[in-house]
């Protein structure tokens, strides 16, 4: 399936992000060099208009995506050295995957070690024309600005948690969250299950919950009694923010 996706996403949305070599051209202001051509949901991010991400959104090649971790980090792209540029830049918000074909090992943007952005076809239409398909650019890292708190969708069971962190201001990737039911004093370490899905199988049903989050620059942010001791799968709750 994922290289049927690959196949689809180049040839009806494919706008990539890519460099030739491994090594990262990096110009002054802290551009870096890649491609971008234009484009569901690898980091576990849902309906994304209804989660503030609209289509100001990206998918990440391998190199880029690092297993999950980079999902939703923000980036500023701007399309350089080729006649289709449009003036101007772009910022984006990282949710998904764009994943490799290893049946075709020529051509294929998303394969290692291209750094790619796919794009949905009206990002990738504000910085170039749509003609071209595929476009070189650089970006870099921005702050992601979002509205509102960091929300957090509770689903599983009774028996294993698992929580959706999203809408994540600062730096935007998520590195580490830990849990805490409002009957112990003790945080619960959480691992990642898959993207910025992250698991414990505490027992915590009936009691309200605190999170705290660390990205990847190493700040923190605690959320106490973020879900009422009523909360129920399913239910998404509003905490604090990184600004």
């Amino acid at each position: 399936m994922a290289g049927e996706r690959s196949i689809v996403l180049a040839m009806v949305m494919a706008l990539c992000f890519c460099t030739s070599s491994t090594n990262t051209t990096t110009t002054n202001g802290g551009w870096s060099a890649a491609h971008a051509t234009f484009y569901d949901g690898a980091c576990g991010y849902e309906n994304l208009f209804d989660q503030g991400y609209g289509l100001e959104t990206t998918a990440l090649s391998t190199a880029l995506f690092n297993d999950g971790k980079t999902c939703g980090a923000c980036y500023e792209i701007k399309c350089y050295s080729t006649q289709w540029c449009r003036r101007g830049s772009i910022h984006v918000t990282a949710t998904n995957f764009c994943p490799p074909n290893y049946s075709k090992p020529h051509d294929n943007w998303c394969n290692p070690p291209q750094q790619h952005f796919d794009l949905s076809q009206s990002m990738f239409q504000r910085i170039a024309i749509y003609r071209a398909g595929i476009v070189p650019v650089i970006y870099r890292r921005i702050p992601c600005i979002k509205n509102g708190g960091m929300m957090f969708e509770i689903k599983g069971n009774p028996y294993w948690i698992l929580v959706l962190v999203y809408n994540v201001g600062g730096v935007g990737d998520v590195t580490d969250v830990k849990i805490k039911g409002s009957s112990s004093s003790d945080w619960i370490q959480m691992s990642r299950n898959w993207g910025q899905n992250w698991q414990t199988d505490a027992h915590l049903v009936g009691q309200s919950l605190s999170f705290q989050v660390t990205t990847s620059d190493g700040k923190m942010v605690e959320s106490d009694n973020v879900a009422p001791a009523n909360w129920n799968f399913g239910g998404v709750y509003e905490g604090n923010n990184f600004h």
